[in-house]
């Protein structure tokens, strides 16, 4: 009886998990979210997704919504739209004394078994990252966890070995499909506490390499370092890994678009260490922000204040554009490429009534990035600036975790999701106007289509925010647009030009004596007269001219420009000195038409970073012929005179 009894359990959850399963139907289509089909795409390509926070955000109270508004498991709305492996990081005890939780989710080992479990009901396969850590790895911190820190390394290597075979075994018996599992996490030279590379690899890689052979033989074995950009450091990574003879089957990075380089670097860099070494690669973290907003009271990684340049505009199609490309990058260009996985798609916000409710929240569940608990492991870092989501505008769902369109693309991408080209963001317009000229809005401006081409539309701009603009007067202005329906926008700035060519020497094309657009004139001897790059000597930029010569010989020389093209008016000419060791001279800027001096303002050198700036004032009547300058006449004392020339300016001051 009791047999039967335990034979109708097992073909009963048989029965409910395959329902589960066979309940999962890919997103086919979509009606706003243009999707370009990527090629040669393997049946068990990983499309990867790192939820790591997801019970702490649910403990929260956050609930995720499915396409047609219904609550719905994470886990559902992931496997129905393409992603096919659940990346789980695995901390050793995330927690102090008191069981207080350090935050990031709180992802110990009993939290890693729960989201497999739900990983593998709706037919995802697990990525364990342990990070022999207790809390967060990355290239910045390596910190070894609390019960290794004294440890020596044989004694560490061991307890790492037993902690990874006793962690794995655990999964073993629950039965999770594990397609692979990392070992540590952005170990950027340094894991658990070691930075040396022998005891990194040979010591530490090699034990838990062991245990995962033990226990899941038919695992992928990963590692996993960040920073592509760094050729010569992966190369050498990849080389280590190959001198101390670990046993691995994949070379995973991060990808960040903002901060990683360009993709055909990525391509490149990876391509290298594939063919070298036998090995598979892919790109293991990745995401991309859908919104510059800010949704949990908790600043981002990035915003739009925060990110230089972007290849991509902030919007879900956006979004989906930027995951495309490494998708393809590694799917089509890059050799042994298997897999993308991207970084905490559902990291999302809690609360959102207020910094102090969602305080609560962090520090009870764990749900932001750090708890103020975890001040005793970290206190450099999460000692200082704990709080919420600093990704919670690269997810996939919104603050009210509704699924975003973008999520479609890895279900859509095996045949594209093709749509009519339009414009999908406005590219902000940038006018620069001499102080008196006359402002000139472009008409036409560039548009960010859907299928990530950039294309030339009509803008129309808002005549008020026109009329507030003074040409007359150095200020900034914002003016409003419509363009497609959408809001343009253009940063106006009214500028004093400068119209000097190579005005702080920093082109020297024709050689380091003398600089573009400048004459030289040598009626002494010295014994050095050159441009120089060497930023602490400069007034600005990296470059300025130097000169120098000893106690015997006499200073003598001028550097001049011929400006073309001036409206007459009023202008002021300035350029700066400084040096020592002067025993007598003739210094000034000067100012010529027709090639008399008209003006002239003496320069003294005094010390060494002790700058003397020149400032005449002149009428030009746009006539005759112009030039500005610089005379230096001077006799060395001691070791002989020296100086640095920098920063000329030509002003416009008005008619």
């Amino acid at each position: 009886m009791k047999h039967k009894t335990l034979i109708l359990l097992i073909i009963a959850l048989f029965l409910v998990t395959s329902c589960q399963k066979s309940d999962i139907v890919l997103s086919d289509s979509s009606d706003s979210l243009y999707v370009r089909k990527i090629d040669n795409l393997s049946d068990d390509f990983i499309f990867g997704m790192d939820v790591s926070s997801v019970i702490s955000l649910e403990e929260s109270g956050v609930v995720f919504y499915d396409f047609d508004g219904n609550e719905t498991d994470l886990f559902k709305i992931l496997a129905e739209n393409g992603i096919n492996n659940i990346r789980i990081r695995i901390w050793n005890d995330p927690y102090d004394a008191d069981g207080n939780g350090y935050g990031g989710g709180n992802c110990d080992i009993d939290k890693a078994l729960a989201i497999a479990k739900r990983a593998n009901q709706y037919g995802m396969k697990a990525i364990l990252d342990f990070h022999y850590s207790d809390f967060w790895a990355d290239p910045g911190k390596q910190m070894a966890p609390k019960a290794w820190k004294s440890l020596p390394i044989e004694e560490k290597a061991s307890a790492l070995y037993e902690y990874t075979l006793e962690s794995l075994k655990r999964f073993k018996q629950e039965k999770i499909a594990v397609s692979m599992v990392q070992i540590g996490n952005e170990t950027n030279g340094a894991l658990a506490g070691e930075t040396v590379w022998m005891n990194i690899i040979y010591h530490l890689m090699n034990n838990a390499a062991k245990a995962i052979r033990e226990v899941y033989p038919k695992a992928l074995i990963a590692v996993h370092f960040a920073n592509p950009e760094n050729r010569d450091a992966y190369l050498d990574y990849a080389s280590k890994l190959a001198y101390y003879d670990l046993d691995y089957d994949v070379f995973a990075t991060s990808y960040y678009p903002y901060w990683h380089g360009t993709l055909e670097n990525l391509s490149d860099v990876l391509s290298h260490i594939a063919e070298k070494y036998g090995k598979k690669v892919m790109v293991m973290e990745t995401s991309y922000a859908y919104t510059p907003e800010d949704t949990d009271f908790h600043g981002n990684t990035i915003s739009d204040e925060s990110l230089v340049t972007k290849n991509y505009p902030y919007t879900i199609q956006g979004q989906c554009n930027a995951v495309l490309d490494v998708i393809d990058t590694i799917a089509n260009h890059t050799k042994n490429g298997i897999g993308v996985c991207y970084w905490e798609g559902a990291w999302i916000s809690v609360g959102t009534g207020s910094w102090e409710e969602n305080s609560r929240l962090w520090q009870t569940y764990g749900s932001g990035w750090a708890s103020s608990y975890a001040k005793e492991y970290d206190p450099k870092d999460a000692g200082k600036y704990y709080g919420g989501s600093a990704v919670d505008n690269q997810a996939f769902f919104d603050k009210s975790g509704n699924v975003l369109e973008s999520l479609k693309l890895f279900a859509l991408c095996r045949n594209g999701n093709i749509l009519p080209v339009k414009p999908d963001a406005i590219e902000d317009v940038h006018v620069s106007v001499n102080l008196g000229d006359e402002l000139i809005m472009p008409d036409r401006i560039n548009a960010i289509m859907n299928d990530n081409s950039h294309q030339l539309v009509d803008v129309e701009w808002d005549k008020d925010d026109l009329l507030k603009i003074n040409t007359d007067q150095v200020g900034d202005y914002l003016v409003k647009g419509n363009c497609e329906n959408m809001d343009a926008v253009c940063h106006v700035s009214i500028i004093n030009f400068n119209y000097l060519s190579n005005p702080s020497f920093e082109e020297d094309d024709n050689g380091r004596k003398t600089p573009n657009y400048w004459v030289f004139s040598e009626y002494g001897y010295a014994n050095e007269t050159y441009v120089e790059e060497k930023m602490t000597d400069s007034l600005d930029g990296t470059k300025h001219y130097h000169f120098w010569s000893d106690n015997a010989h006499q200073i003598r020389f001028e550097l001049e420009q011929n400006v073309k093209e001036l409206k007459a008016g009023q202008y002021r000419y300035s350029i700066s000195i400084m040096g020592g060791d002067v025993a007598d001279g003739s210094i000034y800027a000067y100012v010529k038409m027709n090639d008399e001096i008209i003006a002239k303002d003496d320069l003294q050198i005094t010390s060494y970073n002790n700058w003397d700036t020149a400032d005449i004032s002149f009428t030009y009547n746009g006539t005759d012929s112009i030039s500005v300058g610089i005379h230096v006449e001077c006799i060395g004392a001691n070791n002989g005179a020296w100086g640095k020339i920098d920063q000329a300016i030509l002003n416009y001051m008005g008619e």
